[in-house]
């Protein structure tokens, strides 16, 4: 087990985000997450990132409860973790080496050659060899995202969390960017939590869905289940 979520709580105030949600994450499955805007999608792979603190309820990533850590081995963990942040978050003072080589400054035990193979082959893995030496000013949105999800596979982690990974993008290119998204999965076994509007995206790269209501986990299922329920509440999402 990669993650495992037991009755998360987390408010803000009066404001209750999740109500006592619990999952859990296999290793090489990609795990969607869907529910309408301000259900709790961010605030779910937020917290499993460790940075935000449940109210109650416990989180576990690898074996071990996040709550219990201090930040020195929650960091060792987050080594374990990539991130691909809705809007790429790429530096723009750094060409696209420097952005790739930022995960692995320190890693003592990499020398200067096996960190520019490692950006290498990261850029190799979403097509994009040849930008190695260009600005993210000079990236097109697509671009950009293939960037951010080279450097969230750079240190090859057993979890990679997504937040929208194609919002913003022309149909083709979120097509490809979905894909992408499988192919990795299937080269490295990762376990995925993905969150999204785009049902195109769901419908390529999810072993599993659920879909957040109220701060809990309403209905679970693949896509073929949930898009065929006889809930009308569940199935809208799926037939927009």
């Amino acid at each position: 087990m990669l993650a495992s979520i037991h009755d998360l709580k987390i408010e803000f105030g009066t404001k209750k985000v999740l109500n006592g949600i619990s999952l859990d994450l296999e290793e090489g499955e990609n795990l969607v997450i869907l529910g309408k805007s301000g259900c709790g999608k961010s605030v779910l792979i937020k917290s499993l990132a460790g940075l935000l603190k449940p109210t109650s309820g416990s989180l576990e990533l690898f074996g071990k409860d996040i709550g219990n850590l201090s930040r020195e081995e929650l960091n060792v963990l987050r080594k374990k973790m990539g991130f691909l942040f809705q809007g790429a978050a790429l530096y723009d003072s750094m060409s696209v080496r420097e952005n790739l080589a930022f995960p692995l400054r320190d890693l003592k035990d990499f020398s200067e050659h096996e960190k520019e193979k490692a950006i290498q082959e990261a850029l190799k893995n979403v097509g994009l060899e040849k930008a190695i030496d260009l600005m993210p000013s000079e990236l097109s949105g697509g671009m950009r995202k293939r960037v951010a999800l080279a450097r969230a596979i750079i240190l090859k982690p057993s979890i990679i969390l997504y937040d929208e990974p194609t919002t913003g993008l022309d149909p083709i290119t979120s097509k490809e960017i979905s894909e992408l998204i499988l192919n990795i999965q299937k080269q490295n076994n990762t376990g995925s939590i993905i969150i999204t509007h785009d049902i195109a995206c769901v419908k390529i790269t999810a072993n599993r869905i659920i879909i957040l209501k109220d701060g809990l986990a309403n209905a679970e299922g693949d896509y073929e289940t949930l898009s065929n329920s006889k809930d009308e509440w569940v199935r809208s999402f799926f037939h927009q």
